[in-house]
């Protein structure tokens, strides 16, 4: 399992995803390539459930 913030970092390293915008709990991130739009919650030290996090790197494109 992956910390939010290490998703981000290498989203942010790997991609050109960006924010979109600001939710409530989660970040809305989309990737211009293929148009998704996914979330990520905003809790950077939380560990992220093997499947959480193989499907916001899927749709980041990094999968």
């Amino acid at each position: 399992m992956a910390t939010v913030s290490e998703i981000v970092r290498k989203i942010k390293r790997k991609t050109n995803c960006y924010i979109l915008r600001h939710g409530a709990e989660h970040d809305i991130w989309i990737n211009p390539d293929n148009g998704i739009e996914f979330t990520i919650p905003r809790h950077p030290s939380r560990e992220l459930a093997s499947g959480t996090a193989k499907s916001i790197l899927r749709a980041a494109g990094l999968l």
